[in-house]
């Protein structure tokens, strides 16, 4: 089968497409011929051994498809059932093994490529909007990269959850997303000095909360909006790790910081699936809106991830075994 390879870790040029062995499942497995693969931020850390692996590695977290073939004792779908799945290792390929536990069963009028732009980002902007921070009635937010495929749902959901969101982008393009995902306030972080904004927006108050995935160049300034009692939630480093942090610092106002991660809000099959079934729910009666930025095949990962990392995309990226 095809698929995208690493043999050791670098820029978007050690992502070698090539032709590796089909994968065979085990017990309770099962394999997913992939129609769509979902890219994401932690495709680039695994890249790059941010994130290391064992080599030779195949990218990718998430996909969706179609089950061609079951392992000994998998017993719970069908041969043919359109499932996806999140943060099982090896999507970046035409097949891909997965356990049946962490499958997730596409409802009608769910596609596979919508099952995949939505599910990893989707259920991350729900952990945080639900469970890291748990937005109430009322609350001024704080959203950074508000376009970009976390932080365009992110939006809707913490106005969902009747928040006053302020969002940060780098383009008047960028801002106008925002603006239809909901965002209240949009700051163009590339012309002002978004600290001061938010500061003039909420009148000296600051927000309840910060919603964090760039990191380095964003982290001080918004550790400086919290209110008392205000949570920072750091979930990302797009421009780097933020800086070293005197736990002191927090005292100012009792503050909360926190560094969360899908994979402890989905530990379970319980979790998992009540997380995807919402997050589906939402995009198959429309009040969550996807935003698919660009497909590639999957020829094309290279491509894919040098466009991440320039920050000039917005929404969800895909990668398409078949195109």
């Amino acid at each position: 089968m095809k698929a995208i390879s690493l043999a050791r870790f670098g820029s978007p040029d050690v992502m070698e497409y090539a032709e590796i062995d089909r994968p065979q499942p085990g017990p309770g497995e099962v394999v997913v011929r992939n129609r769509a693969i979902g890219v994401n931020f932690i495709d680039v850390y695994q890249r790059t051994g941010r994130y290391p692996g064992a080599l030779p590695l195949t990218l990718g977290i998430e996909g969706a498809g179609e089950i061609v073939e079951r392992g000994p004792a998998a017993e719970a779908y069908p041969l043919h059932a359109r499932v996806a799945y999140v943060g099982v290792p090896g999507s970046y390929a035409e097949y891909t093994v997965v356990p049946e536990s962490r499958l997730i069963p596409l409802p009608d009028g769910i596609s596979e490529q919508a099952a995949a732009a939505v599910l990893e980002q989707g259920m991350t902007a729900h952990y945080l909007s639900h469970d890291t921070y748990p937005i109430q009635a009322g609350d001024t937010v704080l959203v950074h990269a508000a376009a970009g495929g976390v932080g365009l749902l992110l939006t809707q959901l913490a106005r969902r959850r009747g928040a006053r969101v302020i969002a940060t982008v780098s383009t008047a393009a960028k801002a106008e997303l925002a603006c239809q995902a909901g965002a209240d306030k949009v700051i163009l972080y590339s012309q002002v000095d978004f600290e001061a904004e938010v500061q003039r927006l909420t009148d000296g108050a600051g927000v309840h909360a910060v919603y964090d995935s760039v990191g380095l160049t964003t982290f001080e300034k918004g550790l400086n909006l919290l209110r008392p009692r205000g949570a920072m939630v750091l979930f990302g480093a797009s421009s780097g790790p933020a800086p070293q942090l005197d736990p002191q610092r927090l005292m100012r106002g009792s503050l909360y910081l926190t560094r969360p991660s899908l994979p402890h809000y989905i530990a379970d099959q319980a979790a998992l699936l009540g997380r995807a079934n919402d997050v589906l729910g939402w995009v198959k009666d429309g009040s969550l809106k996807l935003h698919i930025g660009r497909t590639y095949a999957l020829a094309q990962a290279a491509q894919a991830h040098s466009d991440l990392e320039s920050r000039a995309t917005t929404g969800k990226l895909l990668l398409l075994p078949n195109a």
